[in-house]
């Protein structure tokens, strides 16, 4: 099936065009349509290609640690607490970095360095916030910090595990989320990437 996605009048809710009606539950993706200029990147799915593409590229450096690729954070719950239970009890894993992306905010801008999320839904313990923090300033990479009400990420569910395990929000930020048009600074994710792997070595 390849079909027209449109949003009504209020840009609400979208609607598609084809010959016939579609079965419901027919899963359904945007088509690629993959740019890139002197400073951006832009497509569909930039949100969790460039989570995955940020912890391989960690694996090339990555000594010390654990890359887990997880599932169904959108829906809430998914595999993080099964995830968790697994590296506590094997590794006794107690510092996790969440490897995301946010959006573009008000107090979040493009080109402005990785996101440490100091809040959004969850809270993530300050002391543990503040060492990362120390580790970017003391290596001299950009970032922003970034404080929300809503929004959240598999932190959240680390926060509901009986396990001791800080956590931390670290990613770049994006525009018109969850589009065919998701848009990201390149600094940003290089920022990232340089985060990551000092954050990895140092923690």
């Amino acid at each position: 099936i390849e079909c027209l996605l449109r949003l009504d009048e209020a840009n609400e809710s979208l609607h598609y065009e084809y010959h016939r009606e579609i079965e419901p539950g027919t899963s359904l993706s945007f088509a690629c349509d993959f740019r890139e200029t002197k400073d951006y990147i832009q497509s569909c799915y930039l949100d969790n290609r460039l989570g995955v593409y940020n912890a391989l590229r960690v694996c090339e450096t990555l000594e010390n640690g654990v890359v887990v690729f997880s599932c169904w954070e959108e829906h809430g719950g998914g595999s993080v607490p099964f995830i968790a239970k697994y590296l506590w009890e094997r590794f006794k894993i107690m510092q996790a970095l969440i490897s995301d992306i946010t959006w573009i905010t008000e107090g979040v801008k493009h080109g402005k360095g990785v996101a440490v999320s100091l809040r959004d839904s969850g809270l993530p313990r300050k002391v543990f916030s503040d060492r990362i923090r120390s580790i970017l300033d003391r290596r001299a990479i950009s970032y922003q910090l970034e404080v929300e009400s809503t929004g959240g990420s598999d932190g959240n569910e680390l926060q509901r595990q009986p396990y001791p395990i800080d956590w931390c929000f670290v990613g770049a930020a994006e525009e018109n989320v969850h589009t065919p048009d998701e848009l990201v600074h390149k600094h940003d994710i290089e920022s990232m990437i340089t985060a990551y792997q000092a954050l990895m070595q140092e923690l």
